[in-house]
């Protein structure tokens, strides 16, 4: 499809004075969309370094400071928690001050909390620096963010654009695991931390360079839409707004449904299996690199499975995507306990590629529900159902560490995260299906369905 290049020339319109529209000359063959799609990939995966790191720091932290697997599970949660909770004000945020300003203050914010954690010496410390700071900064850079970035780039390929900026956290967490995983086995946790901080500074000069706040900025269409779309003004009260349309969703009853199963899938994921896995197998006898590595495979499968999700997505009914997701991980939960050794074997393999697929699988069509059911307002929406996610995440982070430690097995924790997928299931097919609303240039408020 050809699209515009980038350059615009001001014009007076009908639609009002000043009003950018796109200029007729030179044409290129990749709309300017699919490059601001590629910086906010390569960004995510900046940022998901500190996503690969709670796991590999519990056994060294509890070694070397002598605190519990609750204490250091604790910190993980806070950072869980105010990772999801932090979402719908970033992206209410974005609406007001732009996504560059939010992306690149919410990466160095990233970088001071890791950065800082090499000096603690007491469990109150972690829970500042990488609960309270990097939880505020990774927030920032949640999902909500690339849901603001779909939403405004993009009319057309929607769904697939979402499963691959959404694999970029996989993507991240494959690039950097291998490396952490090595250096906390090799020489200490502190240039693991080091690592993240660097790896979250790095990018951004890309962001602040190279990413757009909106088609209008450079008198481009979205990707597919029939029209040019003004940029909107400046939205003043992030916060209010952001309120105001939790205020708005919770009248309805799909926010619920969609805030529960997501709750489950920050539970079964990055509560669960990504904070507890490494030290789980290491119980069993298995190296930390070598769980480490297991891990990276399914960053590596979980690519494939969310870009595919995307495509489904645009092709399928989402709640039933949905409901086979979570039946499908609720399955391969209920029989790792059984696989777990101090060896990799073909069955274990078998699980992490199967789990992988099914990782964040769940994202695209539920951002397309969210879309559904919200309109224009459902990037904030999506934010607060992110935030149940990484709620639900926190709690089992915290609740597996403390179930480690009062029964000396992590096996409770993942029969019970099984039978939780399967109540998630459930839940996803009786979300009631509702036209989708058509998003104006502007923002409206959440309806009730």
């Amino acid at each position: 499809m050809t699209q515009t290049s980038d350059a615009a020339a001001t014009v007076r319109r009908p639609g009002g004075p000043g009003a950018k529209r796109p200029w007729r000359g030179r044409r290129t063959p990749v709309h300017r969309a699919w490059f601001v799609a590629a910086v906010t990939f390569v960004t995510i995966i900046g940022a998901a370094a500190f996503r690969s790191l709670p796991g590999l720091l519990i056994d060294p932290l509890h070694q070397e400071f002598g605190w519990s697997r609750g204490t250091v599970g604790a910190a993980v949660s806070v950072n869980l928690a105010l990772y999801g909770l932090t979402a719908p004000f970033a992206a209410a945020l974005m609406d007001r001050f732009g996504i560059r300003r939010v992306v690149a203050v919410a990466l160095t914010v990233i970088a001071l909390g890791s950065g800082l954690t090499v000096f603690m010496t007491t469990a109150w410390q972690l829970l500042l620096c990488w609960g309270l700071l990097v939880g505020l900064g990774s927030g920032s850079m949640a999902l909500a963010f690339a849901a603001t970035v779909t939403n405004r780039w993009f009319t057309e390929r929607r769904g697939l654009v979402t499963g691959i900026l959404t694999a970029a956290s996989a993507s991240g967490q494959l690039i950097f695991l291998p490396v952490l995983s090595w250096m906390v086995e090799t020489y200490d946790w502190r240039p693991a931390a080091v690592t993240v901080a660097l790896a979250a500074l790095a990018v951004v000069p890309f962001v602040w360079l190279l990413l757009r706040d909106h088609p209008a900025d450079v008198g481009l269409k979205p990707y597919g839409a029939p029209e040019f779309v003004p940029k909107p003004p400046p939205v003043t009260g992030a916060a209010r707004r952001a309120l105001t349309v939790l205020a708005s969703a919770v009248r309805t009853g799909p926010f619920w449904l969609l805030a529960g199963t997501f709750a489950i899938c920050g539970a079964s994921t990055n509560g669960l299996v990504q904070t507890h896995f490494v030290p789980a197998a290491h119980d069993h006898g298995m190296p930390i690199t070598a769980a480490a590595s297991l891990l990276a495979v399914i960053g590596v499968f979980d690519v494939v499975g969310t870009v595919a999700s995307g495509w489904f997505t645009d092709r399928f009914e989402p709640r039933r995507l949905l409901a086979v997701y979570y039946a499908l991980r609720g399955i391969s939960l209920l029989f790792l306990p059984m696989l777990l050794g101090p060896s990799v074997h073909p069955p274990m393999v078998f699980f992490i590629v199967f789990y992988g697929l099914d990782w964040v699988a769940t994202v695209p069509p539920t951002l397309a529900l969210c879309r559904e059911q919200y309109g224009a307002d459902s990037a904030i929406v999506f934010g607060w159902v992110l935030a149940s996610h990484q709620v639900g995440a926190a709690l089992v982070a915290f609740l597996g560490g403390v179930a480690r430690d009062v029964f000396g097995s992590y096996d409770m924790v993942w029969y019970a995260s099984g039978t939780l997928c399967a109540a998630a299931a459930l839940m996803a097919l009786v979300i009631r299906r509702r036209p989708e609303i058509p998003q104006p240039g502007t923002a409206g408020s959440a309806q009730p369905a």
